[in-house]
């Protein structure tokens, strides 16, 4: 099968024949019909991660926002057949830790992150393996395409179980979204489907355009004003202000954006320049009480959640969709990225 293989940080992903997956007895294997392209395998295709053990070897396989339809099955899977229409989720459980029996399989104490791991190659390719696929893999709605769940893959479930799950959010409160690009479009409209408004901040006129096109109240340019100034100005300060880019300064930006009270929700990674490490106002957090709190993907449990939101037409992550791919394309367009030009979520669709 063709696959789009690391084999050096920063250059070209090398797109080339590879032998195809087999399924494990616990697991299935996918046939991708799509799968997003995602700042997070940028930060791999960079080598990102190595403050944080987190780094992903050459000869991966990257990809992680697939969905497809099930073409092999495990003689130990129950819920799966061939030909099932699926959406697969980046962090995978085992399915039988305490963790994941507690509904948080996004942290499992033995878990896999599709692509960025030997153990499970990613889905820039014709098929991926997923483990422990009764827990981990989902029935896609024929009514959800697999575009559409390409771009539900990381960034839109991230931005929903940020909100939905770990912030303390309210109907009629404010959120800042620092940072437009996929998961924080997505976290814009996420935030607007519970009932909140949304403050959303960007230095790209044309992501806060596109935020103000996903219901987004107000729209703030980092470039041309202090960000958190102007949200305290407008809006008297946030309720819940998330990070979606990783950088020391919209990590900050966002803190101080905070109305008494307040959280921040850490959802972007950083890159080189911070190594995992950020400079915060802690005598003003103190002073203020405010709450600062991490968020990774979602636990594969927590789908239907999201299927629900989509059929009652509250959120649309098609709409994030801006550009279809092949896989040929996929080493230029995360080149792209390292100046921040791409808008919203592409997708590859042809393999």
């Amino acid at each position: 099968m063709r696959a789009a293989v690391l084999r050096e940080y920063g250059e070209p992903l090398d797109v080339t024949e590879v032998d195809r997956p087999t399924a494990a007895p616990h697991g299935v294997v996918v046939e991708v019909d799509a799968c997003g392209v995602c700042r997070s395998d940028w930060h791999a295709w960079k080598g990102h991660g190595e403050w944080a053990d987190d780094d992903v070897p050459t000869g991966q396989i990257l990809g992680h926002e697939p969905a497809g339809r099930v073409v092999e099955v495990g003689d130990r899977v129950s819920e799966f057949a061939v030909g099932d229409a699926v959406a697969v989720p980046f962090c995978l459980g085992d399915g039988s830790c305490p963790r994941c029996l507690a509904g948080h399989g996004n942290r499992c104490e033995d878990g896999y992150a599709l692509g960025f791991e030997p153990a499970v190659p990613g889905a820039f390719a014709e098929y991926v393996a997923v483990p422990h696929a009764d827990y981990n893999v989902t029935h896609r709605p024929e009514s959800v395409s697999a575009r559409a769940a390409a771009a539900l893959g990381c960034r839109f479930m991230t931005a929903f179980h940020a909100l939905a799950h770990r912030a303390p959010l309210d109907a009629g409160d404010w959120v800042a979204v620092h940072g437009c690009g996929g998961v924080g479009l997505s976290a814009v409209q996420v935030a607007s489907a519970l009932g909140a408004r949304v403050v959303a901040v960007d230095i790209r006129d044309d992501a806060l355009d596109a935020a103000a096109r996903m219901d987004a109240a107000e729209t703030v340019n980092a470039a041309e004003a202090d960000a958190a100034a102007e949200i305290q100005e407008r809006v008297g300060g946030a309720h819940v202000s998330l990070d979606a880019l990783g950088s020391a300064e919209t990590c900050r930006a966002s803190v101080e954006s905070l109305r008494s009270g307040g959280t921040h929700v850490q959802l972007g990674l950083t890159t080189d320049a911070e190594k995992g490490e950020v400079s915060l106002p802690t005598d003003y957090m103190t002073r203020h009480e405010l709450s600062f709190l991490g968020s990774r993907g979602m636990s594969p449990t927590s789908y239907d959640e999201l299927f629900a939101l989509i059929d009652a037409e509250k959120v649309d992550p098609g709409a994030l969709v801006t550009r279809e791919l092949s896989l040929d394309a996929v080493p230029e367009r995360l080149a792209a990225m390292d100046d921040y030009g791409t808008n919203g979520v592409e997708v590859v669709t042809e393999f």
